[in-house]
């Protein structure tokens, strides 16, 4: 029994400190603003008391430097210039101690915020650099998977398992009558609704600059969506986040880390930003987007991928 409730109390330690452990980015922010202004509080305060103990010195001192002067102290007895250099030597050292004395306090906590906030910050840089290491290893992990598929079984396989496209036979009618079948690639309807990327945004009345004519919302989206390539094209790269500005969707973690780079010679992925809302192939929506008869519609964006190593090393110039 007592073994259990000492297993269970260990369990209990154990996972309390791997959630102060992992929140501590914010707890350790959290508390050095709460004693940054803890810290100007005990400031405020230690200023009334410093401005006794700066009245009293300045008494001090006139005493000293009258009994300087006059060469002698009130007393009558001789005061020279080396006993004055002295007496002044001790004041200050004096007041300088009372006034550590008096501020110490809030110097020392002020400190330790700012320590403790620079500490909590270091700590999410470190978490998001190893964040953007994960990322990156994914997408190459997905990538050379992606090329593999490629290598084996051509462009046109890799695409359709990507999308859950595939190639049925329907049966049209001709001029004379008569029905001939032919193949066709359609989206299977067996395939999974999550079927958009994780980077997609919807397009609908929610949004401040659509509008209840298909047109203008298609003229819209094609308008950004050149605006996002000649941004590609004059930087070398563009991260999903901007592209989020340009259609006024909030940013994400994830668009602080992915986008596009342009590379004539060595293309990554298409070359060129597409927001999906032309691929009637990969998005069934797309079609009646396009035709006038949907006014709202998905934005699955052609990222590819993390571009952090890119975009350090300048790979893309």
């Amino acid at each position: 029994m007592k073994n259990k409730f000492m297993l269970k109390m260990s369990r209990g330690i154990h996972k309390a400190g791997f959630a102060i452990q992992k929140h501590s980015p914010e707890i350790l922010v959290a508390a050095g603003i709460i004693g940054s202004v803890a810290s100007a509080v005990l400031a405020c305060k230690a200023t009334i008391k410093a401005a006794k103990v700066a009245e009293e010195a300045h008494k001090q001192l006139d005493v000293i430097h009258e009994a300087g002067e006059n060469g002698k102290t009130a007393g009558g007895e001789s005061y020279t210039e080396e006993d004055k250099k002295k007496d002044l030597t001790v004041v200050y050292a004096q007041t300088g101690v009372k006034f550590a004395k008096i501020y110490g306090t809030s110097v020392l906590l002020g400190a330790a915020s700012i320590a403790s906030i620079l500490v909590g910050h270091n700590i999410t840089r470190k978490r998001n650099v190893a964040l953007a290491a994960y990322a990156a290893a994914v997408d190459k992990a997905f990538k050379d998977y992606r090329g593999r598929v490629v290598e084996r079984f051509g462009e046109q396989v890799e695409k359709e398992l990507r999308y859950g496209i595939k190639a049925q036979e329907i049966e049209t009618s001709t001029e004379d009558g008569k029905t001939k079948k032919e193949t066709a690639q359609v989206v299977a309807d067996d395939y999974d609704p999550n079927k958009y990327s994780p980077y997609a945004k919807i397009f609908d009345e929610t949004h401040p600059d659509w509008h209840k004519d298909p047109e203008q919302n298609l003229y819209y989206l094609k308008a950004r969506q050149s605006q996002a390539n000649d941004m590609l094209r004059a930087r070398g790269h563009l991260f999903l986040n901007e592209v989020y500005d340009l259609l006024g969707f909030p940013r994400t973690k994830a668009g602080a880390i992915v986008g596009w780079v342009y590379d004539e010679k060595n293309p990554d992925g298409d070359n060129f930003v597409d927001f999906g809302f032309m691929d009637v192939y990969r998005h069934r929506d797309s079609a009646d987007f396009i035709n006038g008869y949907e006014r709202s519609v998905i934005l699955d964006f052609n990222c590819v991928g993390s571009i952090l190593d890119q975009v350090a090393t300048h790979q893309y110039i």
